[in-house]
């Protein structure tokens, strides 16, 4: 790229961040091995959030497509930077918690919105679409005040509020798990969210448009930085990575 873009590069900083990626992609394959899972059934999500646009730009250059942003507003600079200089095939996720009333600015322009936990936004979505709209739906695995969800035997009934909007794509289920510095500590929260996964799809197979709907809900967006590895081996499709990528933030979610 020339000097003048506003995607600017720096050697040393991308070598570093290519490194960091291709140990991760290292990390995951292992961990697909370990559970004889295939690697194309995972999905790195590169959580980029409070992240330069040049340090997205490096891993794009190597190879990453997919980015979880927070922030609205962050994601909207982000992405109209990225789309002039180039990248205009990332596929963004967003992964934090939506208030309703940003919602409408996030309907058919994400690929994927991972933490969906009440009626309210759900709501807005519909409103908002043109076409139907991904999601994922928010478990408080680990019953923790600080983090959004519903409880694991509510999942059914958030379900159910969802299926009442018609351009409301229910794709799975998404968990923020408590912080551990051991990661096995996590290993019984992933597997219980792999329970509710899989009786939230028998229960959709067993509804009307039971076959659509259940081959529909496939993703389980679980794991980090600290235990994506247990994640993938419990059974994640997608795990949201950012400090081990990008290197330490301010505050994580």
């Amino acid at each position: 790229m020339s000097e003048d873009t506003t995607v600017s590069k720096n050697s040393s900083a991308d070598a570093a961040l290519r490194a960091n990626l291709a140990e991760i992609r290292a990390r995951v394959d292992a961990a697909c091995s370990r559970a004889g899972r295939s690697v194309e059934d995972v999905t790195l999500v590169a959580v980029s959030k409070t992240h330069s646009v040049e340090a997205i730009r490096a891993l794009y250059d190597a190879g990453q497509r997919v980015f979880g942003e927070s922030y609205v507003q962050e994601w909207q600079e982000k992405r109209e930077l990225l789309e002039g200089a180039g990248c205009g095939d990332v596929e963004w996720h967003f992964i934090g918690h939506l208030q309703s009333n940003k919602a409408k600015y996030l309907a058919d322009e994400v690929a994927l919105i991972h933490s969906v936990d009440r009626k309210s936004v759900l709501k807005r979505l519909q409103k908002r679409s043109r076409e139907p709209v991904d999601v994922l739906l928010q478990v408080n695995v680990g019953n923790q005040s600080t983090k959004g969800g519903v409880a694991s035997n509510a999942v059914i009934d958030l379900i159910k509020t969802a299926r009442e909007f018609a351009d409301i794509r229910v794709c799975g289920l998404m968990c923020i798990p408590p912080y551990v510095s051991n990661p096995e500590d996590n290993r019984g929260h992933f597997r219980q969210m792999r329970q509710t996964f899989e009786r939230a799809r028998e229960w959709l197979g067993a509804q009307e448009d039971g076959d659509e709907a259940s081959a529909n809900f496939r993703h389980l967006s679980m794991g980090m930085s600290g235990d994506f590895e247990v994640a993938i081996e419990e059974g994640a499709t997608h795990v949201r990575v950012g400090t081990a990528l990008f290197g330490a933030r301010d505050y994580d979610n």
